[in-house]
């Protein structure tokens, strides 16, 4: 039963995929694929928090604190399943930092996002996120690097996080304006 689903997943995953076909529907992908990059979204934050008013400087804050608590369940769990990343080119610095696909780091950070900005706002920002954190996990699978149930996976888990960080810390948010480097800056 696991092959065959395995099987499906393997299946369904290289029909959506784009990386060997050149053209427009391949550099869409390349872009929204690099946008869940952590190195990105840890750049933005830190712009974010330096260059913001309050709310803005709490906003980047709790997003870094949670994407960071979500980097290292990942990483755990990637390491206890490790399963191995589709064959391909595309991606050499995912394959050679990070061999393991599943869930998807990419899609569990997307949908971390998305999720905190639905419930942090503003509106206009968090709608933007939840239309783009799809289309982060489509293009992962688009370029070879992730099966389909690892962004399926990564979504879940980011979506998870997001719903238990919020659960367990609306106050957080608060909190961030008279603590550490926020109430500093």
């Amino acid at each position: 039963m696991m092959a065959r689903l395995l099987k499906a997943d393997a299946d369904a995953s290289y029909r959506l995929r784009v990386a060997e076909k050149p053209g427009r529907l391949r550099t869409v992908a390349v872009l929204f694929a690099h946008s869940g990059d952590s190195w990105f979204w840890g750049a933005a934050l830190i712009i974010l928090w330096l260059l913001g008013d309050s709310f803005w400087k709490r906003w980047a804050f709790y997003e870094l604190f949670w994407i960071s608590a979500l980097a290292a369940l990942v990483m755990a769990l990637k390491f206890s399943i490790r399963r191995r990343r589709p064959e391909g080119e595309w991606g050499k610095i995912y394959r050679n930092t990070d061999p393991h696909s599943f869930p998807s780091g990419h899609a569990a950070r997307a949908f971390l996002i998305a999720f905190l900005a639905g419930a942090l706002g503003p509106g206009g920002l968090a709608l933007a996120l939840w239309i783009w954190a799809p289309l982060v996990s489509l293009a992962r699978v688009a370029m070879g690097v992730h099966y389909l149930s690892d962004v399926i996976a990564g979504a879940l888990v980011g979506w998870l996080i997001g719903w238990l960080a919020w659960q367990v810390s609306p106050g957080l948010f608060a909190f961030f304006a008279s603590f550490s480097p926020v109430a500093l800056w």
